[in-house]
């Protein structure tokens, strides 16, 4: 029998890395980056944003890169914040 007091409190912390309704999220090379910021006729600041504690992210990705997300509808870009 519970106590009606007694409160139960469960903190779950899970990462995950991968998961298969998640679009591929690649890193551009230097070469690639400076092709898409040319092509746009952008600056990287005018990029959306992308959190660098993102699940999705690849390894190694540094703030400033920029990330390609791969989904059905086309290729999107974020610049990592």
């Amino acid at each position: 029998m519970l106590k009606p007091n007694l409160c139960v409190k469960a903190t779950w912390r899970l990462k995950i890395k991968m998961h298969i309704l998640q679009p591929k999220h690649s890193k551009l090379s230097e070469k690639e980056a400076e092709e898409l910021i040319s092509k746009l006729n952008i600056s990287k600041s005018q990029l959306p944003k992308i959190f660098s504690s993102d699940a999705g992210l690849p390894k190694g990705c540094e703030v400033g890169d920029i990330i390609k997300i791969e989904r059905e509808e086309g290729n999107f870009f974020r610049v990592v914040v």
